[in-house]
């Protein structure tokens, strides 16, 4: 049994370098005052420069105002920096026609990057916790998650700006409590972490506790299921950079040896079905990733069915666009490109003062336009237009001879399918200054910068994100 009445929290110090410069996330709720607290008694036997950092969700009235203020001045009495801010999850939620709760979860990582690139900081360490981890896991067992989903909550994350720590997995929501207690140290509770509406709390308070009735050590199995999952997918993810490109064949065959040029991925099916099951799901899996889509177990099963049972000509349309078609040799993979009365044409134009900001919601993107005064800028008023390219498009890359394509642009990033149907420019005065997955030779007078509005989409650990839907 976990003991309740120790008074030191098991820290990942793993986490934590000399000289570290941390902001830890404050709620104001129990787990975030507890990892604050216990990163300030012990910073200076780590070398740790803390900060600490609050974002007011525009929720809950007057209780979100006294959780601002109290974290305030919790880290005044630490003597602890102290930042800031103040959005609208409600509004940003119904613009973005997505719950809440995901609208708070990215309008909060938006703000720790900006936390990250503005300020002298190389971390932000948020207060998860081993029954967050057990939770996580749960739901996304609940959900039908593959393998990455069941790795839950991930330690770490790393995002261009810095990193994302989480320090407390270890720690249960007893011993934060009991550590807190001894502390004499108060903290504010969170009235919405009681609504049942939510599905995270009817899991918290319902189902779990339900499931304990039959293991009293579920949560700790679930959260062990966290790390043997990461430590394969990890696995995985390494085997299919390697295998992938022994396996995955682009373009088509043609008569007497080699393969022409084009889009999609093939896989030999004599090799594959020579291949254990569970390899011959990971690299269908593999290849429809490449193409920009995610397979289910179904689609996953369906196709394994295709490229083992099938006959030649058969074909099969999945979700996302994603086509396969057998041949006496192969199976190929294509993605069906958005034709011109499709989802392209649907994607609006989102116009924007300079300077100012645009939130393209159809592309993930916020733009931030602003004035370089001492390049000679116009000060007369200028529009910009972010919006989906069109054929004929050109764009001037930094460092490059002349105009290129946007077409070409995007077959030498090896953009394919669907993806490449929807891909964002931002348009001024006829041209375009810049655009998605490279540097623009810059526009004189004004510079972007561009900020995801999935912090997910950054990278692949940010299945972290994905795969944790209470962070």
């Amino acid at each position: 049994m976990r003991s309740t009445t120790r008074q030191v929290l098991p820290l990942d110090t793993s986490l934590l370098k000399p000289g570290l410069r941390l902001a830890v996330g404050v709620s104001g709720g129990a787990d975030s005052v507890a990892l604050l607290r216990a990163l300030a008694e012990r910073s200076s036997q780590f070398g740790l420069v803390l900060h600490a950092a609050h974002l007011h969700h525009g929720l809950r009235g007057a209780e979100a105002d006294g959780d601002l203020e109290f974290v305030r001045r919790l880290a005044a009495d630490l003597a602890v920096p102290f930042h800031a801010a103040r959005v609208d999850a409600g509004d940003e939620a119904e613009k973005a026609g997505e719950s809440i709760e995901e609208a708070a979860r990215r309008l909060r990582y938006l703000w720790f990057r900006k936390l990250l690139s503005e300020t002298p900081l190389d971390a932000i360490a948020t207060a998860h916790t081993h029954d967050d981890q057990a939770e996580t896991v749960c739901a996304k067992f609940l959900r039908g998650a593959w393998t990455e989903g069941l790795s839950g909550i991930h330690p770490v994350v790393e995002f261009p700006e810095g990193r994302v720590v989480r320090p407390l997995l270890g720690a249960t929501r007893a011993e934060i409590e009991a550590y807190l207690k001894a502390l004499g140290q108060q903290w504010r509770e969170d009235s919405s972490n009681r609504d049942a509406a939510f599905t995270r709390n009817r899991i918290r308070h319902e189902l779990l506790p339900l499931l304990e009735g039959w293991n009293p050590q579920l949560r700790d199995h679930l959260a062990q299921m966290a790390v043997l999952a990461r430590d394969e997918e990890a696995w995985w993810q390494a085997e299919m950079v390697r295998l992938g490109p022994q396996i995955l064949m682009s373009g088509k065959p043609v008569r007497g040896g080699g393969r022409a040029a084009g889009d999609g991925l093939a896989v030999d099916v004599t090799r594959l079905a020579g291949l254990a099951p569970a390899l011959q799901r990971r690299l269908l899996r593999y290849a429809a990733e490449q193409l920009g889509a995610a397979l289910d177990f179904p689609s996953t099963e369906a196709l394994r069915s295709l490229a083992l049972e099938g006959r030649a000509g058969q074909r099969r349309e999945l979700a996302q666009g994603l086509r396969a078609e057998r041949t006496p040799r192969e199976l190929r993979l294509t993605v069906e490109a958005i034709s011109s009365s499709g989802a392209a044409d649907t994607v609006p134009d989102y116009a924007g003062s300079i300077p100012g900001e645009i939130a393209g919601q159809a592309f993930g993107v916020r733009l931030r336009v602003e004035v370089v005064a001492d390049q000679g800028s116009d000060d007369s008023a200028r529009t910009a237009t972010l919006r989906n390219w069109r054929p004929g498009d050109r764009v001037r890359l930094r460092y490059s001879g002349g105009p290129r394509k946007v077409k070409e642009v995007l077959e030498r990033l090896r953009v394919t399918g669907s993806n490449r149907a929807i891909w964002p420019v931002l348009e001024v005065e006829g041209r375009i200054v810049w655009m998605k997955g490279v540097e623009v030779e810059p526009e004189r007078g004004i510079a972007v910068v561009a900020t995801d509005l999935d912090p997910a989409g950054e990278e692949r650990a940010a299945n972290a994100f994905r795969n944790d839907p209470f962070e």
